[in-house]
């Protein structure tokens, strides 16, 4: 069979179309999975940060500079300019509650603002003997 002379190279075309969007796609499924994950590095060391600064012999201000320490060797030291530590009670019982604000990822690790908010809570042990 030949091949009309007015589709001619249309394949290329289409190649061309098809092989533009999948870049998108798969690039839009890639950066999800970096924000995802921006997102559990900042939960989980807010989460040890709390726990830190809830020991018997630690403060929630020692919490918090874990967490900042965590997050940089984590991620960046970007990522843990906003970081507070409180005490608070919750059910009746006393915690250390960090809260780490970051960027969100937007290319690749380039945040923009603060719109990514992670809490930690730890159970307060007791008071140091």
């Amino acid at each position: 069979m030949r091949a009309r002379r007015g589709e001619v190279g249309s394949a290329v075309v289409d190649m061309a179309l098809v092989a533009g969007l999948l870049t998108l796609l798969v690039s839009a499924v890639l950066q999800l999975s970096v924000v995802l994950h921006v997102r559990a590095t900042v939960v989980d060391c807010a989460s040890e940060g709390a726990r830190y600064g809830a020991l018997a012999d630690r403060t929630p201000a020692q919490g918090a500079e874990r967490t900042r320490e965590l997050v940089s060797a984590a991620l960046s030291p970007a990522y843990a300019r906003d970081v507070t530590a409180t005490t608070t009670t919750v059910g009746g019982r006393e915690v250390v509650e960090v809260v780490v604000r970051s960027p969100l990822p937007v290319a690749g690790l380039l945040g923009v603002g603060d719109a990514l908010t992670a809490r930690g809570h730890g159970l307060v042990t007791g008071t140091p003997p």
